[in-house]
């Protein structure tokens, strides 16, 4: 029975009634790296702080474009309305920057008030040189996005008695900005129609009736025969408003005279 004894294990030597301690395992120490789940990132670049001001950016920007487009259809309208007035009451200038060019096929004016005293000067001389001048608007349409064309037909009868009605068309090209304000205004594409003593060697009518519609239309400007024209002295008188420097016009005669 001795001899039986050491060899029987110990574990058959413990009392049944007496749960053996359970020992939990030491953590172990690896070397290789960590797994997947507790890998650590690397820090996000620079750039990526940025994503939170992309939607303020991004309204900003909208804003601006509403602001042009709620621009770009007042200075329609405004166009539209003004126009056929410019020979009875100013302008609504509300529309154009201060720093408007002007641009005719012979001149060029910069500046707001060189602007209004251009329309000043129509408004006086039209109404010394002519019984009845009027401008009728034809067409108002958009090339582009940041251009406005007009057509118009002006027409009037001359106070002088050896001189019949006459008339001619032109087209009005308005640049504007990104904030949907007036920069630049070119008169061009002009087509005469005087009475027959005035016409040109080729009549202009031919060539606009045979001339397609077109967003940029292109007329001919022939010579006038009469160069003491009502037409012609009123350009010249218009001119020649615009090149005396010295010449001062109180602004509520700007606003008034007509």
């Amino acid at each position: 029975m001795a001899y039986i004894l050491p060899n029987l294990s110990p574990t058959l030597l413990q009392p049944k009634d007496k749960p053996s301690a359970i020992v939990p395992p030491l953590p172990s120490v690896s070397t290789s790296t960590a797994s997947p789940q507790t890998k650590l990132e690397p820090p996000p670049p620079r750039g990526v702080a940025q994503v939170n001001r992309t939607p303020a950016a991004r309204d900003n920007k909208q804003d601006e474009r509403n602001d042009f487009y709620v621009n770009l259809g007042f200075a329609v309208r405004t166009l539209r309305e003004d126009l056929p007035l410019i020979f009875t009451k100013d302008l609504n200038y509300d529309i154009y920057r201060d720093d408007i060019t002007f641009r005719d096929p012979l001149n060029t004016f910069t500046g707001i008030e060189k602007y209004k005293l251009i329309f000043w000067a129509l408004r006086f001389h039209g109404r010394i040189l002519f019984r009845e001048i009027s401008l009728d608007v034809l067409r108002i349409w958009q090339p582009s996005e940041y251009m406005i064309l007009i057509r118009w037909n002006l027409k009037g009868v001359p106070r002088v008695p050896w001189e019949a009605k006459g008339e001619f068309q032109g087209t009005s090209r308005y640049k504007l900005d990104r904030n949907g304000k007036i920069y630049e205004h070119k008169v061009d594409n002009l087509a005469f129609n005087f009475p027959q003593t005035l016409r040109p060697a080729v009549s202009v009518l031919d060539l606009v009736a045979a001339c397609p519609a077109s967003p940029n239309p292109t007329f001919l400007w022939g010579p006038v025969e009469d160069s003491s024209s009502s037409w012609v002295e009123f350009y010249r008188a218009v001119k020649e408003t615009l090149d005396r420097e010295e010449l001062v016009i109180p602004q509520d005669c700007l606003a008034t005279c007509s």
